[in-house]
């Protein structure tokens, strides 16, 4: 578990780092624009629900988890 935690840690570092590398690049920009994605636009509020993107993560996630435990 702690080799987990660290692994995790060490993941999001590396990420925050490269987040303004990431944000210049357009192979990613579909992350969010997903059919499934609900986006509503009122007078005075803008609402955002990325469902699909959310399912995608998670599924990516999971295998991961699964194949490393392997």
């Amino acid at each position: 578990m702690q080799r987990f935690l660290i692994l995790t840690g060490v993941l999001l570092l590396a990420l925050g780092l490269a987040w303004p590398w990431l944000a210049r690049q357009s192979w990613w920009r579909w992350l969010g624009r997903l059919p499934g994605d609900f986006h509503f636009e009122r007078e005075g509020l803008s609402f955002h629900l990325p469902l699909m993107t959310s399912l995608v993560i998670s599924i990516v996630i999971t295998l991961l988890l699964w194949i490393f435990r392997k």
